[in-house]
């Protein structure tokens, strides 16, 4: 069975760091995207960032030049450096293993707060 588990949230304060990871297991083979997205309070849940396998990515307007996504296809891993990070990145994010497998984690919990 894919599963896929995040972890590295917790509360950071305005203009600070954190770095999210995520890790898939279980029957993996092929080219699949992998991506972080994020449900902040109230709101739907949106694209942060995506990566291929060639190292192509993508980005949401919001995030471009404060956030870096990379992966280990090795160990089947995706990333988030989050910097500059401001109240507004207050969200569950979640790691998202792409198509043909659309599999999400748990979710994990970053708050930006003084």
């Amino acid at each position: 069975q894919v599963q896929v588990v995040e972890s590295g949230g917790g509360l950071v304060q305005p203009g600070g760091s954190l770095r999210l990871s995520c890790a898939a297991s279980g029957r993996i083979f092929g080219i699949y995207a992998m991506g972080w997205y994020r449900r902040a309070p109230g709101k739907e849940r949106e694209l942060v960032a995506s990566i291929y396998q060639n190292g192509m990515t993508n980005y949401a307007d919001s995030v471009k030049g404060r956030f870096t996504i990379s992966r280990d296809n090795q160990k089947i891993a995706v990333y988030l450096e989050m910097n500059s990070l401001q109240p507004e990145d207050t969200a569950v994010y979640y790691c998202k293993l792409g198509r043909p497998y659309e599999i999400w984690g748990q979710g994990t919990q970053v708050t930006v707060s003084s």
